[in-house]
This record gives structure tokens, C-alpha cells and sequence, in this order.
């Protein structure tokens, strides 16, 4: 069985950069400043490993993503 090898390489950088996009998404849900923080660093891991400049976009996700989410936690709380 063969595969294809027309797929583009993942990298450690992409991953990283992908999941500090998963983890923007629920900074906004769930835990706004563990998720968010989290977010940031691995964008910006992603970032300066090579994935410029989507690690970049995923670490300021991540960033807008903990802030709103504090602010529907306090919209919804208070």
C-alpha cells in the first residue's frame, strides 16, 4: 500500500501553531487566562520556529481570545 507524498510536511511549528489556535478558541469558553496563556506561548514558539507568520496571528488569538473571555465571564457573572 502506497500513499501519496504530495502532502506537505508537518512541522513542529505547525502543530504548535495549531494548537495555540484550538487553545485561542476555548480561552474564550473555559479558563480565559490558563487557555490564553497557553495559547500565546505556543504561537509564539510556533512563531519563532518557523511558521511565520500564522504563530504570530495564534499567539495574538490566544491573547484577544483570554480577554474575551473575561470579559463574557464578567458580563455573564456580574
Amino acid at each position: 500500500m502506497s500513499y501519496s507524498t504530495s502532502r506537505q510536511n508537518v512541522t513542529a511549528a505547525r502543530i504548535c501553531t495549531i494548537i495555540a489556535f484550538v487553545f485561542a478558541g476555548l480561552a474564550v469558553l473555559f479558563w480565559p487566562l490558563m487557555f490564553g496563556l497557553v495559547a500565546v506561548i505556543l504561537g509564539l514558539v510556533g512563531g519563532f520556529i518557523g511558521d511565520r507568520p500564522l504563530g504570530f496571528y495564534a499567539a495574538a488569538a490566544g491573547a484577544a481570545g483570554a480577554v474575551l473571555g473575561i470579559v463574557l465571564a464578567a458580563a455573564i457573572l456580574g
